[in-house]
């Protein structure tokens, strides 16, 4: 799945280039996880302000309204001035007078959703629960701290759950408590100031680090410019069961936390 990182390459791949264009038509193929709450043809004429991220949302502001864009599991966007025609897993397409935006999502977990703005109420169901940005100045550890202090789950599902900090995904979770050396499965609650501060450094750091190797591609992820990340080579703990710790060298493992792959090395994790 695209987490944070992913999503915040893919919109720095088309932000500057689709802003200020006006939609000349809009292409919907087969259904996505969510209708798209209007009727295609009422966005023609609109013009592109900018487009923004919030989680894992793209957020692409109209001057009439919003598109709040999710790349589900396996989505990705490509915005050229020229594309070929759809295929089976296009399902959405925003021709503009600088380009096509097409979503190409094999699985149909993404989606395109319109409000008329962010007070409305589908994008407050979307938007209204999500935690604080971790790259953002309100990432701040006093109030970090706080929240796991309420979560009685294991960390890394808290992590993912997204209420308390935001777009801190499977990959992400995994890295980030590696570095801080604290165990997935341990109680949110359970940890110290200490411990927490070492977390959100490791969350700050690997986030970081993702944006720079321009996201993570395991399978198809691309940026619309159609780059692919390189994360994925410098990972620690995610997708390596079985293989030495980079740091002791002891075997890393991996289990299963709701439906999802946890790795960790069970020497510098110890709880």
């Amino acid at each position: 799945m695209p987490e944070l990182p992913e999503v915040e390459v893919t919109r720095l791949s088309f932000a500057s280039r689709i802003a200020g264009a006006r939609v000349l038509s809009v292409r919907v193929g087969k259904a996505l996880r969510w209708p798209l709450g209007c009727a295609p043809g009422q966005l023609a004429g609109r013009s592109v302000r900018g487009v923004r991220r919030r989680g894992k949302y793209l957020l692409i502001d109209l001057d009439r309204g919003l598109l709040l864009l999710h790349l589900g599991m396996s989505g990705s966007l490509g915005f050229a001035a020229h594309l070929p025609a759809p295929g089976a897993h296009d399902h959405f397409d925003m021709v503009t007078t600088q380009g096509t935006l097409r979503l190409n999502d094999p699985r149909r977990f993404g989606a395109v959703v319109y409000a008329d703005s962010e007070d409305a109420d589908v994008a407050r169901k979307l938007l209204g629960r999500l935690g604080v940005e971790p790259l953002s100045d309100d990432f701040q550890l006093d109030q970090f701290h706080a929240g796991l202090k309420r979560r009685k789950a294991a960390i890394k599902q808290v992590l993912l759950a997204g209420d308390v900090v935001v777009g801190v995904g499977n990959i992400y979770a995994s890295e980030a408590l590696f570095l801080a050396g604290i165990r997935p499965t341990v109680s949110a609650a359970r940890l110290s100031r200490p411990r927490v501060a070492r977390l959100h450094a490791g969350i700050r750091d690997i986030l970081g680090r993702a944006l720079v190797s321009g996201g993570s591609t395991l399978r198809n992820f691309s940026s619309a410019s159609g780059e692919i990340g390189h994360f994925q080579l410098e990972t620690r703990v995610y997708a390596r069961e079985g293989q030495p710790c980079r740091v002791c060298g002891t075997a890393i493992k991996a289990l299963r936390q709701g439906q999802r792959s946890t790795f960790y090395c069970p020497a510098c994790q110890k709880a």
